[in-house]
């Protein structure tokens, strides 16, 4: 993936990596094994026919649908949490000014651990969507790596990350400000944005995952968590919305408890590096599974 075409907010289990894999195994299009963009469709007539719209219900950094939005007419991105939606709606109606104030926060002087909790106290208490917005992208460049989290208040907690030099993704933004020009934006639950799925759609959901152990869990990037009785509620919509004519992916640890929740579901599977951890050298790997409900008739 060209870099024009990479996210720009950096995430925890983001899923820049495996754009190839799940584009393949959804039979979006054949996608080039080095990770390259997919070729655009053979007409748009196709197009229409076949992939009129790609949802996801927790869209996160958004890599799938930056990655392949040249395949869709439209795009739908849903996030619980409210700051991610805010971000792109912002950017998606004022580029320009948005470029430019959140520009301005990085520079040699706002990376220091003083300014970035005076900068992430402000974040908490404004409630101006601009600056907001401004101050998010801020903070998830500075802040440890890349977290979002939330205290039992709604307080944004990430401490102070101590990089050299954060960058500022100038391209990034631009090139998502284009694909959010045809996006709907919402902060819905997940189940209402499924109910509304059917024939012509492609639905890439990326929850947060069920923990291999107890400390393993990163669900509070949005107040509620999100634990078993969401995971059940989330296959059953993903079952509902492909009975309507959907194709829906779900991507999940590989476990007995997941296989067994997806057993309806054709199961693809694949290793990967974990990425929470800040130190690159004991990253270890997992399996992960994706679970794809298709129509009777597909």
């Amino acid at each position: 993936m060209s870099v024009d075409r990479a996210p720009f907010l950096k995430w925890a289990g983001g899923k820049r990596r495996l754009v190839p894999f799940i584009a393949a195994a959804l039979g979006l299009e054949r996608f080039r094994t080095t990770g390259e963009s997919l070729p655009a469709p053979a007409s748009t007539g196709e197009r229409t026919k076949r992939w009129r719209r790609l949802i996801e219900p927790f869209a996160g950094s958004a890599a799938l649908g930056l990655a392949l939005a040249h395949l869709f007419d439209e795009l739908w991105l849903n996030d619980v949490n409210a700051d991610v939606i805010n971000v792109y709606a912002v950017l998606r109606d004022c580029p320009e000014g948005y470029l430019e104030e959140a520009r301005a926060l990085f520079a040699p002087e706002t990376n220091n651990p003083e300014t970035y909790y005076r900068l992430r106290d402000e974040f908490n208490r404004t409630r101006s969507p601009r600056r907001r917005a401004a101050l998010f992208l801020y903070l998830n460049r500075h802040g440890y790596n890349g977290l979002c989290r939330y205290n039992n208040v709604g307080e944004f907690n990430v401490p102070f990350g101590r990089y050299k030099r954060p960058y500022f993704p100038e391209e990034e933004l631009r090139a998502a400000a284009g694909v959010l020009a045809k996006t709907k934006l919402t902060s819905l639950d997940f189940e209402e944005v499924l109910g509304r799925a059917g024939p012509g759609d492609v639905v890439y959901c990326d929850p947060p995952y069920v923990p291999l152990s107890a400390t393993a869990s990163f669900t509070d990037y949005a107040a509620g968590g999100f634990g078993r009785e969401e995971q059940v509620r989330l296959a059953a919509a993903a079952a509902d919305a492909a009975a309507r004519g959907a194709v829906v992916a779900i991507s999940n640890h590989d476990t007995e408890w997941t296989r067994e929740l997806y057993r309806h579901a054709e199961l693809h599977f694949k290793d990967v590096q974990r990425s929470i951890s800040a130190n690159g050298q004991t990253r270890g790997h997992v399996r992960e599974l994706l679970a794809v409900y298709r129509p009777a008739d597909s």
